[in-house]
């Protein structure tokens, strides 16, 4: 490793699937340095600028690399290329970068303000050029059916849908192309990872990929984790695996409603999760904790779930104390993702 104080040409040299934890780990330290751009390093490695040597992140190594500065955003680089303004005011404002997969919202296709076929595919290929960590440009649809199905298309790179995603020190492993995974719902991650206890018997009955599962486990808590898609259920037994929380997680294969358990918090990660709230009552521990999920009209949030759990609840002879309410993001427009946090006596 180069020895030295700070330089203004320091890069951290790593592998590529590396990249994203390596990147957290030097902004935890201090030692990111944003006005440079990260770049590829060969063919299997890339280097991430530093402001000086890290001292408690794992690098393969730091070397002197000529990295040029960081564009100022997407618009500026398709600037610098030449494109004419009439694309640049129609490319995307905003995108999510998910481990080395690139996830862009285009639009709507068919309507006229939005951009062609080649047009999208120059702004995908200038996106890898703003994020050389990444190696896929996907163009993300809806979801739908019961499971949840993504729609996505390889616009540039690749085409790789899998990758390894890490927020807050959890891994995710990902197929895009089978399963969903949500950007705007890394805070409500992290989030259930605080609220556990260790010890602390947890019900997850949509459980994904281990989007709950996962940082509940890594905090000490025991989680029967139940999913009904088997390319999720696959995943989720992968990243229980990444994460070296096999020993503390159940992982079930089927209908939430069929699993015999017994928790003390519930966690209903489902838009349309008011539909069980009868298998979650009954799982729950007197004086347990239940999260209910929900897209609601937000004129109704949070009086229409509050009101569906106080209702179910009371017919099981049960009485809810409301803990909390929040919303996570916006579903769709006028729409919420919003969550209940109650303790059910």
């Amino acid at each position: 490793m180069t020895d030295g104080s700070a330089d203004a040409d320091l890069a951290a040299i790593v592998e590529k699937p590396q990249t994203q934890t390596v990147i957290e780990a030097l902004r935890n330290e201090g030692r990111y340095d944003p006005s440079r751009r990260i770049e590829a390093h060969g063919d299997d490695h890339v280097a991430v600028p530093v402001s000086a040597p890290p001292t408690d992140t794992a690098v393969e190594r730091v070397e002197h690399v000529e990295l040029p500065p960081r564009s100022r955003d997407l618009a500026d680089l398709l600037a610098a290329h030449g494109v004419d303004a009439a694309t640049i005011e129609a490319a995307p404002s905003s995108w999510a970068v998910i481990g080395s997969i690139i996830l862009v919202d285009f639009g709507d296709v068919s309507a006229p303000e939005t951009l062609d076929a080649d047009e999208r595919t120059l702004v995908a290929e200038t996106l890898l050029e703003l994020h050389a960590n990444a190696d896929t440009v996907l163009a993300r649809g809806g979801v739908s059916g019961r499971c949840r199905d993504p729609d996505v298309a390889v616009v540039a790179g690749i085409g790789d849908t899998e990758t390894v995603h890490v927020e807050h020190g959890t891994k995710y492993a990902i197929d895009f192309e089978s399963t969903m995974f949500s950007p705007g719902n890394k805070a409500e991650r992290a989030r259930m990872g605080e609220v556990v206890t260790p010890g602390e018997r947890v019900f997850d009955m949509f459980a994904g990929i281990g989007y709950f599962t996962l940082p509940m486990a890594r905090s000490g808590a025991t989680v029967t984790a139940a999913e009904i898609d088997p390319d999720a259920y696959r995943l989720l037994v992968e990243n229980l695996q990444l994460n070296g929380v096999s020993d503390a997680v159940r992982p079930v294969l089927g209908d939430c409603r069929d699993v015999a358990t017994t928790a003390d918090r519930v966690v209903m990660g489902y838009y349309d999760a008011h539909e069980y709230l009868d298998a979650a009552l009954s799982a729950l521990a007197p004086d347990g904790v239940v999260h209910l999920h929900e897209a609601t009209p937000e004129p109704a949030f949070p009086a229409r779930p509050r009101d569906r759990l106080t209702e179910a609840a009371g017919a099981a002879g049960r009485t809810v104390e409301i803990l909390a309410t929040r919303t996570v993001k916006s579903h769709s427009a006028g729409v919420v993702h919003g969550v209940v946090d109650a303790r059910v006596h």
